[in-house]
């Protein structure tokens, strides 16, 4: 059982519970997510696999998660790229939003997202639990397509696409 942190509307800590419980109840929680970029200043995005437990098979940035109790968010967003697309590299904190989404299965995420910017220039094996492909793309590309293709996309890497 994963227990993440639940926050305010400040985001300061209050509590923590159990990360599917959270998305039933739309608890208010904080996540990250993380971009990465090339030299070239390509954007690596990457497919949800299709058993993810909610947005399966949908376009995202490079990794996104929730720090466990206890962690840091930093160190939790280092962790989960390295879970998910099998690198590590430095990342920097760039803005945080809120968002709140409700899934056709139930399930509603309510976070306070912390985004992270990195560079990465290097092969690396994506986690083919988490990531069922992948690829590096031109942002001013993907934000045209988004318009056209808004369903294959992610609610959150929409709200972050718009804040880049």
């Amino acid at each position: 059982m994963i227990n993440i942190t639940l926050v305010n509307d400040e985001d300061e800590i209050i509590g923590y519970d159990e990360k599917i419980k959270v998305h039933r109840e739309g608890k208010l929680h904080r996540a990250f997510s993380v971009l990465i970029f090339n030299k070239e200043g390509k954007m690596l995005i990457h497919q949800r696999a299709f058993g993810k437990y909610h947005s399966p098979g949908l376009w995202t940035n490079a990794c996104c998660g929730h720090p466990n109790k206890g962690e840091e968010i930093k160190q939790a967003a280092n962790r989960r790229l390295e879970e998910e697309m099998g690198f590590n590299c430095e990342i920097d904190y760039k803005f945080t939003f809120r968002y709140h989404a409700a899934f056709d299965n139930g399930l509603i995420e309510h976070e306070i997202d912390h985004v992270f910017f990195g560079e990465y220039n290097d092969s690396f094996v994506a986690n083919p639990e988490e990531v069922a492909n992948f690829k590096w793309v031109d942002v001013e590309e993907v934000k045209a397509d988004l318009l056209k293709n808004e369903g294959n996309y992610t609610v959150w890497f929409k709200e972050i696409l718009e804040r880049i």
